[in-house]
């Protein structure tokens, strides 16, 4: 299993949002809040598991993050994957009240990736 570095948590855990590109080659990436719970990476999309991003996530399992003017190919997982208690509560303290609307939600919950580097 691979781990975010101490350094990488906190940059994660300072930066706002990410932008995912799922799938190799040259995609246009989602900009996306994100949450650290035990030093695990965690994205949602408010949409579902409808959503384009998501639903590409799903079929390729890898893909790249950017922080600024740093990428990272990262692994995705969506299958089998059961979210840790404490998630929902990591992306309210870091958004606010907007996380009840955008990442709480059942269809939000059904629709999250865990990101790990490669």
């Amino acid at each position: 299993m691979n781990t975010w570095t101490p350094e990488e948590q906190t940059r994660l855990t300072e930066t706002h949002s990410l932008v995912l590109t799922a799938g190799a080659g040259e995609h246009p990436g989602v900009e996306i809040g994100m949450a650290l719970v035990d030093g695990r990476l965690y994205v949602r999309a408010y949409r579902g598991v409808g959503s384009r991003w998501y639903r590409a996530a799903r079929e390729h399992g890898r893909g790249r993050i950017r922080l600024g003017s740093e990428t990272r190919d990262v692994l995705l997982t969506t299958e089998g994957l059961r979210p840790p208690a404490g998630l929902d509560a990591a992306f309210r303290d870091k958004y606010g009240p907007v996380a009840d609307a955008l990442v709480a939600v059942p269809e939000a919950r059904a629709a999250t990736v865990r990101i790990d580097p490669v």
